[in-house]
């Protein structure tokens, strides 16, 4: 055993983050932070360069990069990303300062060729736009953004990485609508020499505290391995979610400097309400922004948030757990007879969630940044894939076949 000191100021409040408190209970022996010293004990040296080594990754799709940070957390560098948006893509390159002529915004069709020059790549990753999947959109096989997942597969083609993984909406995985694009993944991924297989996830399985599904995607190329190998690993890195309550108190006061208010959408009372036995389902309120059970995980919070379809928190039961949260309350008088939408009044204490609230829901590291007006944000946030699950994908494809 030996001690390795290092002055590593920008890795500290990385370190400090919760999703990689499991990689350093499980890493290292022993962690000691005194100032801007890091005193790491390993028990073996080979062991630290292991974990040291980087790999070479390719980031499509990236959007303000969810994916991206599961996998730099995993040790992998990104050499190119592609975005189309442009807040995205300045989000992206604002969290990574010293990457920002890495990432190549505009229209992937236009920087395919671009591809043919990288060699020896590890892992192409990337969500194609959901749009034209999700059960939330016009579901129609005729649009443009439908089409996008054959570009990933081009570009796969062109670059022959080790491993690839495509992400996207859980409806892809699931509706026969769609067989013929699951199957038509699959087709063209053997056909470029790859295992290919899919599977859809429940993000809260792997401790993301957001009722999120989404369907995954994995090639390994047929000298690398066989995708079983990467599902045995991810297995391994099934957790429980901590509450809403506590991730959305865990970015600070609302309306403090650390946690502003981002988000000024009214909450007004449905005149007549969808009911549900449960107080969080149905349609208590107008818009789709429903509230959340502080005690449960967050509902899956959608691209489109911003004004009334952000979800809803009950700031006094959320500060005070033992105070009923006030819609289950108005819920239990509606189904009572006793309440009546027109005469019943919000108190100001209900309120929606704002942007930071949102990205630690997400599993983003505190402190990440999006760019743009307040409701590009909130997309970036919504259309972004949980770091924390991108976190124990790139971990079981670096273990699985890149060590």
């Amino acid at each position: 055993m030996y001690t390795a000191a290092y002055n590593w100021k920008p890795f500290l409040a990385f370190l400090e983050e919760e999703n990689v408190k499991s990689f350093i209970r499980n890493d290292i022996i022993n962690v000691n932070i005194e100032g801007t010293n890091c005193n790491f004990e390993y028990m073996k040296k080979n062991e630290t360069k292991e974990r040291l080594k980087t790999y070479r990754a390719i980031s499509l799709f990236s959007g303000a990069g969810g994916l991206d940070v599961g996998f730099e957390q995993a040790g992998f560098n990104t050499i190119f990303a592609n975005e189309f948006d442009h807040d995205a893509a300045e989000a992206w390159r604002l969290n990574r300062p010293d990457k920002t002529q890495v990432m190549v915004e505009g229209d992937i069709n236009d920087h395919l060729l671009e591809l043919e020059s990288y060699s020896d790549v590890d892992v192409i990753f990337g969500g194609p736009p959901c749009q034209g999947f999700s059960v939330a959109g016009k579901m129609d096989p005729k649009d443009s953004r439908s089409q996008l997942v054959w570009r990933f597969m081009d570009a796969v083609e062109i670059v022959q990485p080790k491993v690839f993984i495509m992400e996207n909406v859980a409806a892809l995985g699931k509706l026969a609508k769609w067989k013929n694009v699951r199957e038509g993944i699959i087709s063209r991924g053997k056909a470029l020499g790859y295992d290919v297989s899919y599977k859809v996830h429940h993000t809260p399985d792997y401790g993301v505290p957001e009722n999120r599904d989404r369907v995954i995607f994995v090639g390994v190329r047929k000298d690398i391995g066989i995708t079983d190998s990467f599902y045995e690993n991810l297995s391994t890195h099934l957790s429980t979610p901590i509450s809403a309550r506590e991730v959305i108190c865990s970015v600070g006061k609302y309306g403090s400097k650390d946690n502003p208010q981002t988000c000024t959408a009214n909450v007004t009372l449905a005149l007549n309400p969808v009911m549900r036995r449960s107080p969080y389902a149905g349609m208590l309120v107008n818009g789709a922004g429903r509230p959340i059970d502080l005690d449960g995980i967050a509902p899956t919070l959608p691209a489109s948030m911003g004004g009334n379809k952000t979800p809803i928190v009950d700031e006094e039961a959320l500060r005070n757990e033992h105070k009923p949260n006030w819609f289950s309350v108005y819920h239990s008088a509606l189904v009572e007879g006793k309440a009546n939408p027109s005469t019943t009044v919000v108190p100001a204490t209900v309120r929606r969630l704002t942007i930071k609230e949102c990205a630690a829901i997400q599993t983003f590291p505190i402190g990440y940044v999006f760019s743009g007006k307040k409701t590009k944000q909130y997309k970036q946030i919504g259309n972004a894939v949980p770091c924390k699950f991108a976190r124990a994908i790139a971990f079981s494809i670096r273990d699985a076949y890149l060590r």
